[in-house]
């Protein structure tokens, strides 16, 4: 048979065998099942309208349907917004080969009929609300090319073999769950596989190494751990592989950069470790490279210590690399972004960054680069974006920075400039953002700067700048930032900056301000933020505010404002933050306040408010914190001030307020603080204050309520000053009892003598009649049993021993080396302080574990050599012996001893400390820490360092490493007292500690200063207490967005789920557990305040803490010092 003719027979065969095809299912029921696909749906807008079975051609020329030979190929009616579930009759399109229904509002789920269209080549369901599960047979179709079933809401598992045929599979952003399949062949026709954003977990199968035509893979944001398998470098054809946001550890196999395609690789938000190989970087078709977010150690040079590459993105910020800028990437010459920061580079940046002649950003914020900016950066020609925050750079900015034209961020904020602005700066015209706070730069703003037209960030802030605010500022029309809080500008806020029309912040906080403000400010459309506190500013409450419809925070606290609030910032819609407070302002609140929606925070203390709290404040349902106290108001309190529903804090105190404490306020489920001391209110006082189960802060104090005091609001809060000045108050805990208790114990008294009085006459009158009874008995034996006198009746009953045993009371005593334990046994515990026993170490000494022979366990402390003398020491430690609490590391003994031999003795905690924890609960392979242990942790801090400060003691250096765990993983605070017990720091102190405090937990100020403080210790709690909620290192950010400004931008944004740690993951957004949390970060935030003085004290964060969770594992006290220490 010819090839001719062979080929002839099987046309004929194929024509034979689609005709017995079209004979099984007639034109009339394709008809039916499209007509049945309509019915289906809803069409709002008329798409299928024209469907009518009647038309000559139907169903081929109908909208959306392609026939071929009188039958239907294709049915594609794509972003019509049809809605409705899919028919099963779609199934009798046998001769369907392509179905297109994506970006329209399907619902339900895909109906496994479908694979009974066996010619099916494409299918198209993305953005749609399917539900369920993918069904296996359409998966397994086989002669399926392109499957697309993107932003639905599949869940389930991909089950079942992939056929050969599938060249493009994207079932990306649904919720599909399990493993990731490994039927992978050599056969397969893959070129595309999206897996992303879903919820896929196990390892990465080898098997994928079998696609040779795989050219895009694409993994992000799931669930996968284990390693990054080798066998992806088979993939010969890859160009794109991407396995952001997921758990991969371990190392990055070097055979990766060597596949011959692959231009993209991206790596970041794992877990991965190691160094980088260098053909990651160095590799020949590689263009970008991102490894952010994850624990690289160090970048290895390549063998023949240079690189040739086209590389032109390298993303290695957020990691752990420590030493120099590596001067062999300087190579990298087609390179355009580098971003190295929030990393531990030190030493300087080389000059040969300056060959990188293609380059346009470069970050290397949050390292500790050190010296001179290069002057040979000035070769790069094309740069933008020249991020320095954060580093440790000196001496003045250099003016060969202007010759950077192309610049349009220049971040050098964070660092130790000194020295005037440049004012050839404002030869970089296209500059857009330029950020220089936090350095100690001097002088005036240069006028050059304010001709930077397309700036729209500038941020001078904590300076030391002088003279006043430039009226020529003015001319920055582009600016939407303006950040020049505390720079020790003077004078009036001059009326130019009313040109700034596209102005959405401004904050001129912290000043010598003066005057009153401009009128011009009130005619700037976008303006959302305004911060104004801490100022000499003067004159009546401005009305303009009123006229910024997008105002969200207006601050003016701190200030010398006069006359009325005025009433139509009832218009301010929009506002979320009005603070008042510590003014002199006077009249009445107006009612219109409550017409402000989205109100959380109202402060208006301390100033000459008069009348009654109007009742329309009860609208406010969003409201948070109401402060009104130090203000002359009286009247009652509204009794519907239940209906804002999220209060958190009402503070009412030192006013004129009258009337009884309305029982309404039992209904603020979420009140955690409640001040109404010093008015007058008076009656009793409503029981069901109790039944507020968040209530941790209390003041009723000097007012004229009487009666007696509920039980169980005594109970809990048992500090007498709690209701004391309340001349007819009674019960307990005043030391004044109520009327009726005094009645009871009266008829108890009577009871209580009485009774035994009744006792003693009954059993006189019983002795008589015994003895007379005896006596007339005795008589009538006289005569004949004259023996039996002499025998005494009382003789059985003598003899009894009365005798008793002496016991000893007697506690363990604090164990000192000079007479519990010797020199010698601790040197055997200890193996002679050898290097395997070391606990920790650190710029107060090595800690070493300490197992005697009798089976106790300690930690002893050596400090360095060259400590104070044996005298002054034995003075310090009995001193630090008598700090004791629970939530501290308790002092159990001390041995001062020739030569220069110094040892404090502590308790073994076995349960390591909180960073260990925090980053086993991050890999999801150690403890697991839930919510209640999360705030039973941070709780436990604060009642530690609360303690201190009540002793007038600082701890200085806290964060995670000195907060250690007992048995019971009880949290108690080390480290804390030692300065007075050493006289240097030795070398073996950590690395990362700065002279007071540790990098990324250390406040502003005291980098600044030195001095550590209580306000300090505050902020350091705050940034514990993030990284506690969030599961994100302070190390992991940048100048520029540090934890506290992450998790402000989250919560600006709404997205409340960035901010959970994959512990709280199953946190649900109804439960008390999630609005826990929010105070928590709430709680954090406010302790991390840029000015120490708005910080709260350590008591007050205690009661915030305590009011976060309810329940019988949170032991609570008015006095959160008074927890006494185990011994």
């Amino acid at each position: 048979m010819s090839k001719t003719t062979a080929i002839s027979l099987l046309i004929i065969f194929a024509t034979v065998i689609t005709s017995c095809q079209s004979d099984v299912v007639p034109l009339s029921e394709e008809i039916e099942a499209l007509k049945a696909f309509k019915l289906n749906i809803s069409d709002p807008l008329g798409a299928l309208d024209g469907w009518d079975a009647s038309t000559p051609s139907a169903p081929c020329d109908w909208r959306g349907i392609v026939c071929y030979n009188n039958r239907v190929h294709e049915l594609r009616l794509p972003r019509l917004h049809l809605s409705g579930q899919l028919s099963d009759q779609l199934s009798n399109l046998r001769q369907l080969r392509k179905l297109s229904l994506h970006s329209n509002n399907f619902n339900g789920s895909i109906p496994p009929s479908l694979s009974q269209c066996s010619l099916l080549r494409a299918v198209y369901l993305q953005y749609n609300s399917l539900t369920g599960n993918l069904p296996s047979t359409i998966v397994n179709l086989t002669n399926l090319q392109v499957l697309n079933v993107a932003h639905n809401f599949l869940n389930g598992k991909i089950s079942g073999g992939i056929s050969f045929s599938l060249r493009y599979l994207d079932v990306s952003s649904n919720s599909f769950s399990g493993e990731i399949p490994r039927n992978f062949s050599s056969e397969s026709q893959l070129q595309l596989i999206n897996l992303s954003y879903n919820k896929f977990s196990g390892e990465i199968p080898a098997s994928i190494g079998k696609l040779q035509e795989l050219e895009y893979l694409w993994l992000d944001s799931n669930q996968l751990h284990g390693t990054l398998p080798s066998a992806v470098a088979n993939c010969s054809s890859l160009v794109h592989l991407s396995i952001e946001d997921n758990s991969i550890k371990g190392l990055v196999p070097a055979s990766i950069g060597s596949i011959p395609k692959l231009e993209v690789l991206s790596l970041s938000l794992n877990e991965l470790s190691g160094t980088i190989p260098p053909s990651v970087i160095c590799g020949v078709s590689l263009r970008i490279v991102k490894l952010g977010f994850n624990a690289f150690t160090g970048i290895d040079p390549p063998s023949n210590g240079s690189c040739f590459s086209n590389l032109e993105v390298l993303d290695i910020h957020e990691n752990h690399i420590t030493g120099v800028f590596p001067s062999w990437l300087t190579g990298l010459t087609t390179v355009r972004v580098v971003d190295f920061s929030t990393n531990f580079f030190s030493g300087s940046l080389p000059g040969g960054i300056g060959n990188l002649l293609r380059l346009e950003e470069i970050r290397v914020a949050n390292n500790s680069l050190t010296g001179d900016l290069p002057n040979q950066i000035v070769k790069c020609s094309s740069l933008q974006t020249l991020d320095l925050e954060g580093n440790r750079f000196e001496g003045h900015i250099p003016l060969f920075l202007s010759e950077l034209r192309r610049l349009k961020l220049l971040s050098l904020g964070g660092n130790l400039f000194s020295g005037l602005i440049p004012a050839s700066l404002g030869g970089l015209f296209e500059l857009e953002t330029l950020k220089l706070e936090s350095n100690n730069l001097s002088g005036n703003v240069p006028e050059e700067i304010m001709k930077l037209n397309n700036l729209s960030t500038l941020s001078l802030s904590f300076n030391k700048l002088s003279g006043e605010i430039p009226y020529s500022i003015g001319e920055l029309k582009g600016l939407m930032v303006l950040n020049l809080s505390g720079c020790g500008f003077s004078g009036r806020i001059p009326g130019s900056i009313g040109s700034l029309l596209k102005l959405t912040t401004l904050d001129l906080s912290k000043q010598n301000l003066s005057g009153e403000l401009p009128i011009e400010i009130f005619g700037l459309p976008s303006l959302q933020v305004v911060a104004l506190e801490d100022n000499k500013l003067s004159g009546v409450v401005p009305e303009g505010f009123s006229s910024l419809a997008s105002l969200q925070y207006l601050n003016l606290t701190s200030n010398f404002f006069t006359g009325e609030i005025p009433a139509n910032y009832g218009f301010l819609t929009s506002l979320v933050v009005l603070s008042l407070s510590r003014n002199y302002i006077s009249g009445m609140i107006p009612a219109e306040l409550g017409n402000c929606s989205s109100l959380e925070v109202l402060e208006l203390r301390s100033n000459h408010l008069r009348g009654s709290i109007p009742g329309d404040i009860s609208r406010l349902s969003r409201l948070k914190k109401l402060d009104l106290g130090e203000d002359a108001l009286t009247g009652e309190i509204p009794g519907d001030i239940h209906r804002c529903s999220s209060l958190i804090s009402l503070l009412l105190d030192v006013n004129h307020l009258s009337g009884r404490i309305p029982e309404s306020l039992s209904k603020l489920s979420n009140l955690a603080v409640l001040s109404l001391s010093s008015n007058s209110l008076n009656g009793t006082i409503p029981a069901n204050l109790s039944h507020i189960p968040s209530l941790r802060y209390l003041n009723l104090s000097r007012n004229s309520l009487e009666g007696e005091i509920p039980w169980l609001l005594g109970s809990r809060f048992n500090d007498p000053s709690v209701f004391s000045m309340n001349g007819e108050l009674c019960g307990k805990p005043l030391d004044r009892e109520c009327a009726k208790d005094r009645n009871r114990k009266r008829k108890k008294l009577i009871l209580f003598i009485g009774m035994p009085v009744a006792a003693t006459v009954l059993l006189a009158l019983f002795c008589c009649a015994y003895i007379y009874s005896l006596l007339r008995w005795r008589k009538r034996l006289r005569d004949g049993v004259t023996g039996e006198k002499k025998r005494s009746p009382a003789s059985a009953s003598s003899g009894a021993d009365r005798s008793r045993g002496s016991g000893e009371n007697g506690g363990p005593k604090l164990v000192m080396f000079n007479n519990k334990i010797t020199y010698a046994e601790t040197l055997v515990a200890t193996r002679q302080f050898d290097e395997e026993n070391v606990l920790s170490r650190g710029r107060y000494g090595l800690v070493f574990k300490a197992s005697y022979q009798d089976g106790m366990v300690l930690s002893v402390r050596r400090l360095p050599d060259g400590s104070i003398s044996e005298g002054t020491f034995r003075k310090e430690a009995e001193s630090l012996d008598k700090v004791k609490h629970r939530n501290l590391t308790v002092l159990r003994g001390y041995y001062a001893g020739p030569p220069d031999v110094r040892l404090l003795v502590y308790d073994y905690m076995p349960n390591g400390n909180l960073a260990t924890l925090l980053q086993e609960a991050s890999h999801q392979d150690g403890h697991v820490l839930n919510w209640p242990m999360r705030h039973l942790i941070a709780l436990g801090i604060a009642r530690g360092l609360a303690f201190l400060h009540s002793l007038s003691l600082v701890h200085g250096d806290l964060k995670p490493q000195n907060v250690l765990f007992d048995a019971d993983f009880e949290a108690h605070l080390s480290e804390f007292g030692l300065d007075k017990l050493i006289t240097a720091t030795p070398a073996e102190a950590s690395s990362s500690s700065t002279p007071v405090g540790s990098l990324g937990y250390v406040s502003p100020e005291v980098a600044l200063t030195g001095q550590p403080t209580k306000e300090a210790d505050v902020y350091s709690f705050g940034i514990v207490l993030l990284e506690i909620l969030t599961g994100r290192k302070p190390v992991m950010f940048t100048q520029d967005e540090d934890i506290v400004k992450w998790v402000k931008k989250q919560l600006q944004r709404g997205q409340i789920s960035e901010l959970l740690e994959p512990g709280l993951l199953e946190l649900d957004p109804e439960s008390s557990e999630w609005e826990e949390f929010l105070l928590g970060i709430k709680v954090g935030l406010l302790c991390t305040a840029p000015d120490p003085l708005d910080r709260p004290s350590m008591a007050d964060i205690v009661f915030m803490l305590e009011g976060c969770r309810v329940g019988p594992d949170i032991p609570s006290s008015a006095d959160p010092t008074s927890l006494p220490s185990p011994t």
